[in-house]
């Protein structure tokens, strides 16, 4: 399993990354266990999770993703091989059971995160993250901004509290998520003036049908060493072709959920056929190909790959190491040249 640098000084990760949002609605705590045991076994040394996990979120259920971490933690008493991510909520109307409104202000960030360390069971996390901005901005899939005055809290409080955090060896290296290039270089410029330490990565969307990370963060990504950890790498398995022509495989996310309708739109099912008639042309999955195009993209730190069966888990890590041919790469971009970013 190849590595790279989380950051300027970070520690080596995996190209691959074990995420967990599933575990506690669609997984159970077994299948957990099972799912990181295997995950390990195949040489993984990353695992990314949220004190808002699982998803979707339910006052019923938040919290239990870290639970079934922790629980194989204190089980398998092997901390020391994993680097271990989790995130912070930011502001979100119907989260009110989360600190009566989670926000990214020093006392909220400090309550998450010891209500993070307790279900983890740990007494420190590798990267903990910001999970999306406090500000009024775009990110979960709105592309027009639409300017609001601040009502957030200022960026060099919760800046500050992450800070404190390392000082205090409760966190190792701190991450942004969802981000736009306007806060990242922000927060980096408030790093450089107050000499603190800057975030060593951001975890954002990108996929074949959502590419919109290439437009303005990826220059930063290598300019600024802050690497994209990618989710949705699948486009919620809509890139595997399993949902082409109506079909609703069952216990997929998509067909529990029908809120997930971000890649399922009348619009993108014609070019989700393209990508994988690409696929079949070149003796490929659709699904090892989607995974596989993220995975080598330069301004990739680690791609976050997601599993409800260990099946899937399987094929999923297979695709490390593999890259796809000038050819495979030049079909996908002339594809993504005519239909650009149609799920952002």
């Amino acid at each position: 399993m190849q590595t790279r640098r989380l950051g300027p000084d970070g520690p080596e990760v995996t190209e691959i990354c074990l995420g967990t949002m599933t575990w506690g609605e669609q997984n159970s705590e077994a299948e957990a266990h099972d799912q990181l045991d295997y995950a390990l076994e195949r040489g993984i040394n990353f695992v990314d999770t949220a004190e808002m996990y699982p998803v979707p979120p339910r006052a019923e259920t938040q919290g239990l993703t870290e639970q079934y971490i922790g629980s194989w933690l204190a089980k398998s008493r092997r901390r020391e091989e994993i680097v271990l991510a989790t995130k912070v909520a930011g502001p979100n109307r119907g989260m009110e059971y989360m600190r009566e409104g989670p926000e990214l202000s020093a006392a909220h960030i400090n309550q998450a995160l010891e209500g993070s360390l307790q279900r983890l069971q740990t007494d420190y996390v590798d990267l903990y993250q910001l999970h999306w901005p406090s500000r009024k901005t775009n990110y979960f899939g709105q592309l027009g901004y639409s300017h609001e005055d601040d009502t957030g809290v200022p960026l060099e409080e919760t800046l500050g509290a992450l800070v404190k955090l390392i000082e205090q060896g409760k966190i190792r290296h701190y991450g942004l998520s969802n981000e736009t290039p306007w806060g990242t270089m922000k927060i980096l410029q408030l790093c450089e003036q107050n000499n603190w330490p800057k975030p060593v990565s951001i975890q954002n969307p990108y996929n074949l049908l959502n590419r919109s990370y290439e437009v303005g963060m990826a220059e930063i990504s290598h300019r600024e060493g802050v690497g994209l950890l990618a989710y949705s790498p699948m486009a919620f398995g809509v890139l595997s072709g399993k949902f082409l022509n109506g079909q609703r495989p069952p216990n997929a996310r998509v067909t529990l959920f029908p809120r997930f309708s971000r890649y399922t739109r009348p619009h993108v099912e014609d070019i989700v056929r393209q990508y994988v008639e690409v696929a079949e042309a070149h003796g490929l999955s659709a699904a090892a190909m989607a995974l596989m195009f993220v995975t080598q993209q330069s301004f990739v730190t680690s791609n976050i790959i997601g599993a409800t069966s260990l099946e899937q888990l399987q094929a999923n890590i297979d695709t490390a190491g593999q890259r796809l041919s000038a050819d495979v790469l030049a079909q996908l971009d002339e594809i993504h040249r005519v239909h650009s970013n149609p799920c952002p």
